[in-house]
């Protein structure tokens, strides 16, 4: 039976005139058993393999994506349903040749290898018009827990600008997806939008002979998922406001727009399906001065399941004059503070670059290095020195290289997201 518990990481103690409480909820899940204790049957798996015109340059990509559409389909467990589609202008159904998606068994996943090997590029990319049919085919297939890989190396076209937005808001809450680049073609926001509205990630693959490794693992990662729909609930009291609700671990994700008011004082915001696993939350509240001596629930955060609450954590708020108690920094709040500004410093420095504002670039990536250096963010540190000569760290000090390779800022700019835990003291 999965269980979830909830810890809360915060210095509760306000000085007068204060009116924000920040805490970092830390959600730790076990028992899940991944689909097959969920039941198999409940789960369904989409493979989107772009075939669009551009896939046969060079050929290499085409091959690439058809083993690792293979290699994922081995990481699917006998019982889930599933299909694969082929995204060009529109996208078809490469497997099952009849209507639906089917349960994996021996006989139909060497079905499906076969016909992905028949896959052959032509046409545009559609990223909207593949996701509504990837909807389509989720909403009929009855599983409850629904998730899709989606691969791309080029960015939208063939469609008009405003379907993507239109197919994500239809794709909300039935389906989450991981998209993958390959190439140096494709549009690093374009696929973002897509992994955060459907709670997915996204990264580049510059090497073609990484994919199928890459694949495999996404889908390995789905199959560990045995709880589906978690939702946070934050409870906040009359005459105080919800400032914002982030994912900070092990990306940062702002779930803040996602809420739905259950209440007056109660939204929810969806986290997607569950693996054994552990996540970060950092919720901020606004509330009502109050006198030096009081004391107040600022929040109540809350785990749901199917409508039932699984775990809890208390957000406290206390006004003090004990400059000791009010001063203290809680290192996770701190941390990922930080973690969250280093995200923002990396993908505002780089649009700054595309648009050749050097000055601008300069000071957002050098605040994006002191602030990896000071958290110990050593990935990061590795994918910056690959765009910015760091000077001194310490002070943020900089110099923008001059020739920096396409995929490396790609790199960059997708893993600015990922963050790195913090250790917690209570």
């Amino acid at each position: 039976m999965a269980t979830f518990t909830a810890e809360v990481f915060q210095n509760e103690y306000l000085p007068e005139g204060a009116t924000e409480v920040n805490a970092v909820v830390t959600v730790t899940s076990s028992g899940t058993g991944g689909v097959v204790a969920s039941g198999p049957a409940s789960v369904a798996e989409m493979i989107i393999i772009d075939s669009s015109g551009s896939m046969d340059m060079p050929g290499t990509k085409m091959v690439a994506a058809r083993r690792a559409a293979q290699a994922a389909i081995d990481e699917i467990v006998d019982g889930a349903l599933f299909a694969v589609l082929a995204g060009n202008t529109g996208a078809q159904v490469v497997y099952p040749r009849e209507p639906g998606l089917v349960p994996m068994d021996e006989r139909t996943r060497a079905e499906a290898k076969q016909w992905i090997d028949t896959i052959r590029p032509g046409g545009a990319t559609t990223l909207g018009a593949w996701l509504d049919v990837a909807r389509s085919m989720f909403l009929t297939s009855g599983a409850r827990q629904c998730h899709a890989v989606l691969l791309t190396d080029g960015k939208q076209e063939g469609e008009p600008p405003a379907a993507l937005d239109q197919a994500l808001s239809a794709a909300d809450g039935v389906f989450q997806c991981d998209c993958r680049g390959i190439g140096e073609g494709w549009v690093v926001e374009q696929l973002r939008r897509i992994s955060t509205a459907l709670l997915g990630t996204v990264d580049i693959v510059a090497d073609p002979a990484n994919l199928a490794a890459d694949f495999g693992e996404i889908m390995r990662n789905s199959m560990a998922r045995g709880v589906a729909d978690v939702r946070l609930r934050v409870w906040a009291p009359e005459g105080s406001q919800v400032r914002f609700v982030r994912q900070v671990a092990p990306q940062v994700d702002d779930l803040t727009g996602r809420g739905i008011a259950v209440s007056p004082l109660i939204r929810e915001f969806p986290t997607g399906a569950w693996a054994d696993e552990s996540r970060d939350y950092h919720v901020a509240v606004a509330v009502p001065i109050a006198p030096i001596g009081s004391e107040r629930l600022a929040a109540r955060v809350e785990l749901v399941v199917d409508d039932q609450v699984q775990a809890k954590g208390l957000v406290r708020a206390v006004w003090s004059e004990n400059t000791d108690l009010t001063t203290r920094i809680n290192p996770s709040v701190a941390h990922y503070t930080g973690q969250a500004e280093l995200a923002s410093a990396i993908q505002d420095g780089l649009a700054a670059r595309r648009d050749g504002d050097e000055r601008t670039a300069t000071l957002k990536l050098g605040r994006a290095a002191q602030l990896a250096h000071e958290s110990g963010n050593d990935a990061t540190i590795r994918l910056l020195q690959k765009v910015v000569d760091i000077d001194d760290p310490d002070a943020g000090t900089v110099r923008l290289k001059r020739q920096v390779a396409a995929a490396d800022e790609m790199a960059l700019d997708t893993r600015s997201t990922k963050t790195i835990r913090v250790h917690k003291e209570p």
